[in-house]
C-alpha cells in the first residue's frame, strides 16, 4: 500500500516509524510544517530524520488545501493518506485523493472530546478513562467512522506529559494491529454514536493563568493539565511571570488564614501558597528573571 503522511508532532513520528516497519506499506511522502511555522505546536517534532529513515520524501506544507499541495499529494498516487498530528481541517478535494481513504487520529475516546486540546481537557474534566482513536476522516470534525480505539485508565495525579506518553503507546499498539489488516484489504469501521458526542474548545497559553481564589485541587488540576509538553500554568509575582510546573495539595490546610495567592512558607525551593480553600505546595516552578519571591509575597493571577 502506498501511503502519504501529513503531520508535525509526536503522534506523527509514531506513525512514520510504524509505517516504515510494517510489511506491505510504502511510505512515499511526509508533509510537515516549515521551520517558520514550528511555533504552532508545543509538542512539535522535526520530521526530517524520521522521513529519511523511512525512505520518504519530506515536503514543507503551510496550508493543506492549497492547490500545489493537492497536486503534490495526488502525484504520489496514494492508497491511503494519514493526517495525524495536524491542526488543520482537510477539505473534500484533499479527501478524494487517496484511493482507499484518509485516516486521522485523535487523543480522546471519540465521540467524546472531539475538537481541540483533548489532552488538557481530559485532565481538567478529571476523566477516569481515556482512549486513543483512529478514524476515517469525513467532512466534519473528528466525526468519521472509528477504525480502532485503545482504552486505558488515568491516574488521579495524571499529568499532561504522562497522558501524552500513554496516548503515544496506545497509538503504536493500534497501528501494529491495524496496519497489517489495512494492507490485506480490510477496512474496519464503526459509526460514532452521536448521543455520546462532546466537543472540546481550543485552549491558548493564556488559559494557563492561575486564579488563586480557586480550590487547591482545582489549581493542581490546571497545573497538571497544561504542563510539559505544553506552555504551563503561570502566575505573576512583583510584575514578573512565574511558570508553575508541579504542585501538591496540603492536607489539613484549613487551619491557616491568608490572602489567596500569599506565600506562606518557602523551604528547599518549595513554596507553600494559600488558595481559595487551603494550602498548595509549588514543587517545581521558575521565574522568567530575578530572585525568588520573598516570604509572604502575594502571587497574582
Amino acid at each position: 500500500m502506498r501511503a502519504v503522511v501529513i503531520g508535525a508532532v509526536g503522534s506523527t513520528q509514531v506513525l512514520v516509524e510504524e509505517l516504515a516497519e510494517a510489511p506491505g506499506w510504502d511510505l512515499t511522502l511526509v508533509g510537515t510544517l516549515p521551520p517558520e511555522l514550528h511555533g504552532r505546536h508545543s509538542d512539535l517534532v522535526d520530521m526530517a530524520p524520521f522521513a529519511e529513515r523511512a525512505g520518504a520524501r519530506l515536503a514543507h506544507i503551510a496550508r493543506t488545501n492549497d492547490a500545489e499541495v493537492l497536486d503534490m499529494v495526488r502525484a504520489e498516487r496514494p492508497d491511503y493518506v494519514f493526517v495525524v498530528g495536524w491542526s488543520q481541517i482537510v477539505g473534500p478535494e484533499f479527501l478524494s485523493i487517496a484511493a482507499k481513504g484518509a485516516i486521522g487520529y485523535h487523543p480522546a475516546p471519540l465521540p467524546r472530546l472531539r475538537g481541540r486540546a483533548a489532552i488538557p481537557w481530559t485532565i481538567l474534566l478529571d476523566e477516569p478513562i481515556s482512549a486513543s482513536s483512529l478514524f476515517w476522516i469525513a467532512e466534519g470534525t473528528d466525526d468519521g467512522d472509528i477504525l480502532g480505539q485503545h482504552y486505558f485508565h488515568l491516574a488521579r495525579d495524571e499529568t499532561a506529559q504522562g497522558l501524552y506518553d500513554k496516548h503515544m503507546d496506545a497509538l503504536r499498539t493500534m497501528l501494529r494491529a491495524l496496519l497489517p489488516r489495512l494492507a490485506q484489504g480490510e477496512q474496519p469501521r464503526q459509526v460514532q454514536d452521536e448521543r455520546y458526542a462532546t466537543w472540546a474548545t481550543k485552549r491558548t497559553p493564556a488559559d494557563g493563568l492561575i486564579d488563586w481564589r480557586d480550590s487547591a485541587t482545582g489549581i493542581d488540576r490546571l497545573v497538571r493539565a497544561v504542563g510539559r509538553p505544553y506552555p504551563g500554568a503561570f502566575t505573576h509575582v512583583s510584575g514578573r511571570r512565574m511558570t508553575v510546573w508541579a504542585t501538591r495539595p496540603v492536607g489539613g490546610a484549613d487551619r491557616h488564614h491568608a490572602i489567596a495567592g500569599q506565600v506562606m512558607a518557602s523551604r528547599d525551593g518549595i513554596l507553600t501558597v494559600q488558595t481559595g480553600d487551603g494550602l498548595l505546595e509549588l514543587t517545581d516552578w521558575e521565574l522568567a528573571e530575578g530572585k525568588p519571591p520573598a516570604l509572604h509575597a502575594v502571587l497574582k493571577g
